[in-house]
C-alpha cells in the first residue's frame, strides 16, 4: 500500500474509532462536565474523519473503515469494562489509554515514513498526534 494512502487510513480509522467509542460512552455518564469534554472530542475526531476522507478521494485512494469485527470488539471491550465501574475516574482511564494507544501508532508511522510520505499528509497525522496529547490533558482532571 501507498505510504500517503496508510497514513490516511490511519487517521481515518483512528477518528472513527473515536467517534463510535465517544458515542457509546455518551450512553453511559450522566456527568454534564464530562460529557461536554467528550462531545467536543467527538467533533474534533469528525473533523479528521472527514479530512482524511477528504485527502484519500484527492489522491485517488479509497477509505478503508473500521471492520465489522473491529467494531464490534471496541463495543464489547467497552461494555465489559464498564460492566462493574461505569464511574467518570474510570471511563476517563479508559479514554485516556486509548488516547495513549493511538499517540504510539501515530509516532511509529510518521517515523516509519519520515521521508517517504507527502509533508501535508505527515502534517496532518501530526496533527491528530497533538489533538490525542492534548484530549489526555483534557481527561486528567476527571481521574
Amino acid at each position: 500500500m501507498n505510504e500517503n494512502a496508510e497514513l490516511l487510513n490511519y487517521v481515518y480509522q483512528n477518528s472513527q474509532m473515536g467517534v463510535e467509542s465517544i458515542d457509546r460512552i455518551l450512553d453511559l455518564t450522566e456527568d454534564e462536565s464530562f460529557r461536554e469534554v467528550l462531545k467536543e472530542q467527538q467533533k474534533d475526531y469528525m473533523r479528521f474523519h472527514e479530512k482524511a476522507r477528504e485527502k484519500l478521494h484527492e489522491n485517488g485512494f479509497d477509505e478503508k473503515g473500521l471492520n465489522s469485527f473491529e467494531k464490534m470488539r471496541t463495543y464489547l471491550m467497552i461494555n465489559m469494562q464498564t460492566l462493574t465501574d461505569q464511574s467518570v475516574s474510570h471511563i476517563a482511564k479508559m479514554m485516556i489509554q486509548g488516547s495513549s494507544m493511538g499517540i504510539t501508532e501515530a509516532l511509529q508511522k510518521l517515523h516509519q515514513y519520515e521521508n517517504d510520505a507527502d509533508k501535508e499528509i505527515r502534517k496532518l497525522m501530526e496533527d491528530l498526534k497533538d489533538f490525542e496529547e492534548k484530549n489526555i490533558e483534557r481527561l486528567k482532571k476527571y481521574l
